[in-house]
């Protein structure tokens, strides 16, 4: 059985899993999960590969919530405006996700900037989650939690569905 073949079937199957547990447990994002499954194959689709992308996603998480949480608590923008002091605090905050890529386990720039984008996607396409409140919170309403959770979960499943390939181009491999 060809890679590609073994991979379309392991990820066909653990998809429908994770859409599945994602949607019954609905508190957590299946296109956070998708986009950390991207990710690992992004970056190499093995052992390496998966702690990067766990790393990276849970970092980009972590600056944008942070971000998001300065510019609704910081009053810059009576000052600057309601859109200059957004674009200045992440400004800042890329300035700062980028040049964190010089420590190893910051490495992945792209990696670091899914966590970052699903967070925005998070906030900003559910209103009641962007205030300093629920970002702030230790619950299920966090952006911290929730993407980074999301994302956790996707990585999880992504690595599953490369050694569910692995198998079944190895078990297409052995002898009878």
């Amino acid at each position: 059985m060809s890679r590609i073949t073994a991979l379309a079937i392991s990820v066909s199957i653990l998809g429908a899993i994770a859409t599945w547990l994602f949607l019954t447990v609905g508190s957590i994002v299946i296109w956070g999960a998708f986009l950390a499954w991207a990710c690992f194959y992004h970056s190499g689709g093995d052992d390496a590969a998966f702690k990067s992308t766990i790393t990276s996603n849970v970092f980009g998480v972590f600056m944008a919530s942070t971000t998001a949480f300065i510019i609704l608590t910081v009053p810059g923008g009576k000052v600057l405006g309601p859109t200059v002091w957004p674009a200045l605090v992440a400004g800042i905050s890329f300035f700062l996700y980028i040049i964190a890529a010089n420590i190893p386990a910051f490495a992945s720039i792209p990696g670091t900037t899914y966590g970052y984008a699903a967070t925005f996607a998070y906030v900003l396409q559910t209103p009641d989650r962007f205030t300093p409140q629920a970002i702030g919170s230790l619950s299920l309403n966090s952006s911290y939690i929730v993407v980074s959770l999301s994302m956790i979960i996707g990585a999880i499943f992504a690595y599953a569905s490369a050694k569910g390939a692995d198998m079944l181009v190895g078990s297409a491999k052995a002898p009878a």
